[in-house]
């Protein structure tokens, strides 16, 4: 395994001195590691250049797959270390959105009533984090492989405004008139006003002008300073449309087959914590 980690800090650095400090072993220790793996396999994985240590063809080969089988074995040592972890800790993948707008102004009744239980957030999802966690808030039509799936909300998507907004251009009384306004949409969702005009058999949908986010929450922000039409799951502006912040004009909006889910591995033993965070969240989700 040092050997490997030496292959990989040499292609990284492009010298054995960089690669000693990076792995925190001496120029001659480094370079003693890399002779082994070459004659083990018989060939150079380096050639000296005019700036450093160059993989050679083999060298690029092996180096691509000693990467892939690292990241696998920290991976499989990650998903052992949560099989280990306290019963009464829980690690959640939380999407931003969710986190900022549902769950967590509602996290302090969970953690009221269980103290005992430590729970993690993480936001940053790749294929690792998401197998990782304990349990997972995702965006979809509710079927990943290996995954017990739970709905939570966003089926029942409405438009919002701003009352100024809408009067501002004659308001709106049909789907027909949202095309006179701006709409604000988000890149990781680009349906949502496809769906809305298949809903309302609007044809093309081609609206006045689309101002795009990369963030959900930058969305609904828009939303309420005004800048242009949203269509938003309900549940999460529940508050603004309640108060009157945002308005949704002639109750337009869809029911859309894509809505926010909770997982739970199917391969893994449900601990104590986790049950417990489980039997609560669906709890609130039923809350009126």
């Amino acid at each position: 395994m040092t050997a490997l980690r030496v292959l990989l800090a040499i292609a990284e650095h492009g010298t054995a001195s960089g690669a000693a400090e990076a792995v925190n072993l001496t120029q001659s220790a480094v370079s003693k590691h890399l002779r082994g793996l070459e004659e083990s396999l018989g060939v150079a994985l380096f050639a000296r250049g005019s700036r450093g240590l160059v993989p050679t063809e083999a060298g690029r080969i092996y180096v691509k797959h000693v990467r892939l089988a690292l990241a696998e074995l920290e991976a499989a040592a990650a998903h052992i270390s949560a099989l280990k972890a306290s019963p009464w800790s829980v690690r959640l993948h939380v999407l931003p959105i969710i986190g900022d707008r549902w769950l967590l102004p509602r996290f302090s009744r969970f953690a009221e009533l269980h103290p005992e239980i430590d729970v993690q957030f993480t936001t940053f999802v790749t294929a690792d984090t998401a197998e990782t966690a304990d349990g997972v808030f995702r965006f979809g039509e509710g079927q990943w492989a290996g995954q017990c799936a739970d709905y939570l909300f966003g089926r029942d998507v409405a438009l919002v405004g701003t009352a100024a907004l809408v009067s501002r251009l004659g308001g709106i009384q049909t789907a027909e008139d949202v095309r006179r306004y701006t709409v604000l949409d988000h890149f990781q969702t680009p349906l949502r006003w496809s769906e809305f005009a298949a809903a309302h058999g609007l044809g093309e949908f081609k609206p006045n002008h689309t101002i795009r986010f990369g963030f959900y929450s930058l969305v609904i922000r828009a939303a309420i300073s005004g800048q242009g039409l949203a269509l938003v799951p309900r549940r999460l502006v529940q508050d603004e449309l309640e108060s009157g912040r945002l308005i949704n004009p002639a109750g337009l909006g869809f029911q859309s087959r894509n809505a926010y889910w909770f997982t739970i591995p199917e391969d893994r033993p449900v601990r104590p914590g986790l049950a417990a965070f489980h039997k609560w969240l669906l709890a609130e989700v039923q809350a009126p």
